[in-house]
């Protein structure tokens, strides 16, 4: 049996509780131990922490809830129009080559106020962003694109033709719908913006003499920054030495003085230096030991930490996962390894999903509006009308081409739809949902898949110690200090794993008192995926001490325990995994003996209260939730249990080393509820294998690996406290924990769609209705809608239906996508419906009496109230009727109906009927010369529009309960090539072979088959 060190304290003491009184007391003085927790040794700021620790979340209810978001860079007000950036003095045009004499700042003083100032004038703000637009230049691009341009082309000819009432309502409306688009979009963002300010990465610097925590985009080159464990690398920084050791500052200085400083501008480049033995190249040799790792996995795929030494680069982004060091800030973010990269995806257009979709609509409408204008040609032509004359009427070829572009062209549908998703994003951000892309909605909206982690989104994310498991012979006290010891003692950064060990310690006295002793760390190694634990080296009084904490057979490999132990021990981990339990087995070596196995521990993340219905609810979205969890199998089964999601989860080693290929692979990945023992890559190739059977997927992800797999997915999602360069990759960020929050978010999502489905039906619908009658009118009768009324109805239309952005919106019990055959085909039903309703109008006031007309009426007014009427209220009708409409959306089509009845009771602009060309027959009776109205006439053109509108609501019902059309459109989501699957399984087990024959100076390269790698069964 082997013997835990000597300590310090007396043998009189209850091994497990301790003196209690004595505890008290010096629980007490270690917690009032003087200074600051960072200034004080290592040992005594770990003791000091377990005793004042304090969880975050009493901590937030018992202080105030007030907070001041006063952001030192305070970006340009709206009205400033003419700058161009966040910074006034910024240089657009900046190379973002640094004066090397920026980099020479002493690592104690840093640089000045002065010189941060100076700085950033030139380099503008740390920080990576599309380049913010000119809020001037922002608004006229409303009047940009396809629609906008006929609209344009509209005003043009209304102005040839001297129609200036025509002239300026199409103005109107154009500006109308760009001051609409605009603000709607700058409240948005604006929402959006101040929450991303609540997140921004923070960082550590030297200034002025002092250190002093900052944002990060504040951050200048030349900066003394300080990079530490747990953190994120705030911008691109060659180090200089390690924070400990103060005066190796001197020699970083000769070597900047020599050029012996590493050049290195590519992330991979030191590593591939390192392994060419024997080779010169352009990379000078690494200086002294390795000062930080940092993961630089989102950047280069490579899973292991990279050791960092003087002089090396580290990357904006990356995580820093050893060490504390000094380094100084090369060059801004803008112009760093990751910015300029971003950079190049920013400068590659992608018209996106959503924008092309509404492209094919507005140019499908173009189209139609040709079309129609021709067949209004061809029936001018045969009632031998003029191009241009006479002026005063509507009835002539110029005019017939201005009503078609008028009525042709939706000039609110891209406003009102980005307004609408505009509106959603706010709304979002409210729930604590950061969209970060307004198209992100919509792939929301669409998602069939959800593959989620287990640690902080299915479960609590609040570990505790069960009781652990001592093999024979050992000490409980002296495993819980090993395995404090062979954690992190970062106390601002404690991996969740090392603060609950830390933290349990609480339990153990005697424990403590161990910690308490005069230990000294000498070497810390952090988790990596590869030995699968975490090592410290520490000495006390002479002896070395090697304690190791990790995965439970890598713990048992280095001890060398009996057969009966290890199966004991193997047979213990296997329950606790089968209870739920994560395990993690403890081990030590002294000097150099052999390792002694002291045992494993048991920690347990409960899952969220709502988890369970929460899924449940997402499967009834048709949303069924994958679970990727780093987890042993065992645990990830048992945990699946607890929240019925289904039991077939299967080890990712299976995707890889599994001998699975093509069509099979495949279908394993479509068909399990979760993989564990998940690495990045691994995430990565399942959202790729679901997107390739036509699935659009959403994945969680909270870590720095997490950020290739939320890039790839269709909708990537960085959950509660992921890291910076996880929400630089995801399209929403929430702030708030747990699944609840994301399924909420996809219906919120589903509503919004639902919002811009109803729209451009409606609007389709509305084009449709005015070509069809109107080009039907011009040929059969030789008659029109006067063109000043025409303007109002296209105003009316896009005034009224801004508001469908507030609208109280249904979600849709399945994935939702653009089914474009579906929309054209209903659109085009209740166009035709409602042009045959405003011919009826049309042809009951060919009847002696007048038709619909009791007293007196216009002929244009009549036609012009019964096209306003039917045409608001069909928004009634495409919105469905799962719920009720919101107060804005009513109030806005009443105030245009009642407008719309008041041009119709006064005759407002109906024009003098002896002016206008007959039409082809005649009326039988004699219209008033003011063009006005009774009111009994008005209310027979209301109740006949609402008996149009219930006929049409009971056609636009009946369409949706056709299966046939109620499918038409939808992709198939599991659909896969299996021959195609197949080719590219085969494919991938080859590998290009490269030989070199020295005796004929030449290179060979042949394929050949990958060597197969072992399978751990870890």
């Amino acid at each position: 049996m082997s013997q835990p060190p000597r300590v310090s304290f007396s043998t009189d003491k209850d091994l497990e509780n301790g003196d209690t009184g004595a505890e008290r007391n010096r629980s007490r003085k270690w917690s009032t131990a003087p200074g600051n927790i960072e200034d004080l040794d290592e040992y005594t700021a770990l003791q000091k922490y377990i005793s004042t620790y304090r969880d975050p979340k009493e901590k937030l209810a018992e202080e105030s809830a007030g907070k001041n978001a006063a952001d030192a860079g305070k970006p340009k007000s709206w009205w400033q129009f003419w700058r161009s950036g966040s910074s006034s003095k910024a240089v657009s045009g900046d190379d973002g080559v640094v004066p090397p004499e920026w980099l020479n700042a002493d690592i104690k003083q840093g640089i000045s106020n002065a010189d941060v100032e100076n700085r950033r004038k030139r380099f503008g703000w740390n920080e990576i962003t599309t380049e913010k637009e000119n809020l001037f230049i922002k608004f006229l691009l409303f009047f940009t694109g396809p629609i906008l341009y006929v609209m344009e082309i509209a005003v043009l000819l209304a102005a040839g033709l001297r129609d200036w009432v025509d002239f300026g309502v199409i103005i109107g409306i154009l500006v109308l719908n760009a001051a609409v688009g605009w603000y709607q979009e700058k409240q948005a963002a604006d929402v959006v913006a101040s929450l991303k300010g609540d997140i921004a990465m923070k960082a550590w610097c030297v200034r002025q003499n002092q250190e002093q925590e900052i944002k990060a985009r504040e951050l200048v080159p030349g900066d003394i920054v300080i990079i530490e464990e747990g953190q994120t690398v705030p911008c691109d920084a060659r180090l200089i030495c390690d924070y400990d050791t103060p005066e190796d500052y001197e020699r970083y200085k000769e070597l900047r003085e020599q050029h012996m400083l590493t050049g290195e501008d590519d992330p991979s480049g030191s590593e591939e230096k390192e392994g060419e033995e024997g080779e010169e190249g352009p990379g000078i040799a690494h200086q002294g030991h390795s000062i930080v790792a940092t993961d630089q996995s989102a950047i280069t795929g490579e899973s292991l930490a990279v050791d960092k030494y003087m002089g090396d680069i580290v990357y904006y982004t990356t995580g820093c996962k050893r060490g504390k060091a000094y380094a100084v800030a090369v060059t801004s973010a803008k112009h760093s390894f990751v910015g300029r990269t971003a950079t190049l995806v920013q400068g590659a257009k992608d018209t996106g999903h959503f924008k092309a979709i509404m492209n094919s609509i507005g140019t499908a409408l173009l189209v139609l509006v040709v079309l129609f204008i021709l067949l209004a040609w061809i029936g001018g032509f045969f009632h031998h009308l003029k191009i241009a004359t006479p002026e005063a009427s509507s009835v002539n070829l110029l005019h017939y081409v201005l009503i078609m572009l008028i009525i042709g062209v939706p000039v609110g549908l891209p406003v009102v739809t980005t307004t609408t998703l505009a509106v959603g994003a706010a709304y979002l951000a409210k729930q604590q949902a950061i969209v970060q892309k307004l198209t992100a909605i919509e792939s929301l909206a669409g998602v069939d898949v959800l593959c989620s982690d287990k640690t902080g989104t299915l479960t609590a994310n609040q570990l505790s110690i069960r009781e652990p498991y001592v093999a024979e012979g050992q000490d409980v006290n002296w495993m819980m200090a090993c395995a404090a010891l062979a954690s992190s003692h970062n106390i601002k950064a404690l991996d969740p794993i090392d603060k609950v060990t830390i933290l349990t310690l609480k339990r153990y006295p005697k424990a403590r008192d161990i910690l308490k002793d005069d230990w000294v760390t000498e070497k810390f190694t952090p988790f990596d995926p590869v030995s699968k634990r975490i090592t410290t080296v520490c000495t006390l009084r002479g002896d070395r001490f090697t304690c190791a904490k990790g995965a439970p057979k890598a713990i048992l490999n280095l001890s060398e325990c009996s057969k009966e132990d290890a199966d004991l021990y193997k047979n213990k981990a296997t329950e606790f995994a089968r209870r739920g339990f994560r395990s993690l087995g403890v081990a030590y070596q002294k000097n150099n003996d052999p390792w002694i196995l002291l045992g494993m521990l048991s920690m347990f993340d409960p899952p969220r209260e709502d988890t369970a219905q929460t899924i449940i609810e997402a499967q009834q979205l048709g949303v069924p939730v994958k679970m990727l969890t780093g987890d042993a199998i065992a645990i990830a089964k048992e945990t699946c249990k607890m929240l019925a999601l289904g039991t077939k989860v299967y080890n990712s080693q299976k995707l890889i080393h599994g001998g699975l290929t093509g069509t099979t692979q495949h279908d394993l990945v479509e068909r399990a509820d979760g993989f564990a023992e998940v690495f990045p890559e691994h995430k990565y190739q399942v959202v790729e294998m679901l997107q390739q059977r036509g699935h659009l997927t959403a994945m969680t992800g909270d870590g720095v690996n997490d950020a290739p797999s939320l890039k790839k997915a269709d909708c990537g999602i960085a959950v509660e406290g992921a890291s910076e360069a996880a929400q630089a990759a995801a399209d929403i960020v929430f702030l708030a924990p747990g699944l609840s929050t994301i399924v909420f978010a996809i219906k919120t999502a589903r509503q919004i769609f639902q919002r811009m489905k109803a729209y451009i039906q409606y609007r389709i619908a509305l084009c449709l209705h005015l070509e069809i009658y109107l080009a039907t009118s011009m040929i059969i009768i030789n008659e029109t809608v006067r063109v000043d009324l025409i303007v109002f109805l296209a105003l009316f239309a896009d005034l009224a239906t801004v508001a469908i952005a507030y609208d109280n919106a249904h979600s849709e019990p399945r994935p939702v996508e653009w089914q474009l055959p579906k929309i054209w085909i209903i659109s085009v039903i209740l166009g035709i419906l409602l042009a045959l309703a405003t011919w009826v109008v049309r042809g009951s006031l060919y009847l002696p009496n007048g038709g619909l007309i009791q007293k007196y009426g216009s002929v244009q007014e009549i036609l012009f109230l019964e096209i306003a009427l039917t045409e608001n209220w069909l928004i009634f009708v495409t919105r469905g009727g799962n719920t009720f409409p919101s107060w804005q959306l009513i109030g806005a089509i009443l105030g245009v109906d009642a407008i719309a009845t008041l041009f119709c009771a006064f005759g407002w602009l109906s024009g003098n009927p002896n002016q206008q060309p007959l039409s082809n027959p005649r009326n039988r009776y004699v219209e008033r010369q003011d063009g006005w109205t009774d009111p009994i006439t008005l209310v027979v053109v209301w109740c006949y529009s609402i008996g149009v509108t219930i006929v049409i609501a009971i056609v636009y019902y009946i369409l949706n309960q056709i299966p046939a059309l109620n499918d038409l459109g939808r992709k198939n989501r599991s659909a896969h090539d299996t021959q195609m699957e197949n080719i590219i399984g085969h494919l991938s087990k080859l590998a290009v072979s490269h030989e070199k024959d020295d005796d004929r100076g030449l290179d060979r390269w042949t394929l050949a088959v990958k060597a197969a790698e072992e399978e751990d069964d870890d």
